[in-house]
């Protein structure tokens, strides 16, 4: 081949590799969150505690990996590995999961993306646009842990955007293939049992409209047993087993939200219904009611709260808590907040105000005080 030749093949070669490579891109980012709490009243003996919390702040923390490989035609090769820690000590959320946040690949189209992995509920996406406060460590996972963690292993899963309607749709084959559990005190459930096909099952579906003045969700998650399951309430009631595939852990939402110039306002319900398959053991319900506001008092300062009322008549439990939070951005990039909560307990009950890695619950009928500032920086 003569040297010209030579020349206009590598040229050619160099060319495409850099076409695809501009077509393909990894980016790393993440949230680096921790500062100081005191909770009142945070054992039985009614002692206070100041502490910096592991599980979260503002918001929890986490580094990540996200993927995009342009395949042509609108398609599009997508990963996302997302590792949640504790800043505290360093050491790693989600039961030690080095990506226990997210884990999945898949396809993306013009009809919508297909991934396969470890990845969010509906039920965790479908409460997003309403509850304003989100996954903070006085949000609603003090009252029902499950939500800012729900997240199931082996799980297929397909989003689709049509015109500010969103279709979402999950299905798992075994929702903790890991064996350290999705929330605290709900046991493990690992699953993909050879003749059990439904034992640890979990799947949800959503429906989302998103205009840009408001916006409405709904959504529906059904949990099956394995032999070592449970269904924790988080109101110091024991969990109920569900050691069977026919046991059932459901949880069904409705939330809207509306957009007001500087405000935003939220408002949302979410059911939780416990059936158990041996009659030995009760059927359990309750419903989470909460209402939220957010208001940009300026462009850099942010003024958040939220109340949540929680009833379980079979438990004989309820509670009602508030959160202010407000936020004062320094860049783009970090943040200094002071937030605040009380939570009332009804005489049986003992809800935390704290989701901030457990300890602090308090005596039955005890009413708690939480507040926190702290620091919080993304990349």
């Amino acid at each position: 081949m003569q040297a010209s030749a030579r020349l206009l093949l590598c040229g050619a070669l160099c060319a495409l590799s850099g076409a695809a490579a501009a077509q393909s891109s990894v980016t790393l980012y993440g949230i680096v969150d921790t500062g100081i709490e005191y909770v009142s009243h945070a054992n039985a003996a009614g002692k206070s505690v100041f502490r910096m919390p592991a599980v979260t702040g503002e918001l929890p923390s986490r580094w990540g990996l996200r993927g995009n490989e342009d395949l042509g035609g609108g398609y599009s090769a997508v990963f996302t590995l997302e590792s949640g820690f504790n800043v505290r000590a360093g050491d790693l959320g989600q039961g030690g999961r080095l990506f226990g946040r997210q884990a999945f690949v898949g396809i993306k189209s013009p009809y919508g993306a297909l991934t396969f992995g470890r990845q969010y509920t509906m039920t965790y996406l479908a409460l997003m646009g309403a509850d304003l406060i989100g996954p903070d460590i006085y949000g609603l996972g003090s009252l029902d842990a499950y939500v800012p963690n729900a997240r199931a292993d082996n799980s297929v899963t397909y989003l689709g955007n049509y015109a500010g309607v969103t279709l979402g749709a999950n299905y798992s084959f075994g929702r903790d293939a890991a064996g350290t559990g999705n929330s605290p005190g709900q046991g493990t459930c690992t699953g993909s049992v050879p003749g059990h096909a439904t034992e640890c099952r979990e799947w949800s579906v959503m429906l989302k409209y998103d205009a840009p003045l408001f916006g409405v969700a709904a959504s529906y998650e059904e949990q099956r047993g394995g032999s070592t399951a449970a269904a924790n309430f988080f109101d110091g009631v024991a969990p109920t087993p569900l050691i069977n595939a026919a046991d059932k852990d459901i949880r069904t939402h409705v939330s809207a939200y509306a957009n007001l110039g500087k405000a935003k306002l939220g408002v949302g319900w979410l059911n939780r219904r416990v059936d158990p398959s041996s009659p030995a053991l009760a059927d359990v319900r309750s419903n989470l009611f909460f209402i939220a506001a957010s208001y940009y008092v300026t462009p850099a300062f942010i003024v958040d709260g939220e109340v949540y009322h929680i009833t379980n008549s079979d438990h004989d439990t309820r509670a009602t808590m508030g959160t202010l939070r407000t936020t004062y951005l320094l860049s783009k990039r970090t943040a200094v907040y002071a937030q605040g909560s009380y939570l009332g307990n009804s005489a049986k009950a003992r809800y935390s105000v704290s989701a901030g890695g457990g300890g602090t619950t308090p005596s039955a009928g005890t009413g708690q005080t939480g507040v926190m500032v702290g620091i919080r920086h993304s990349f």
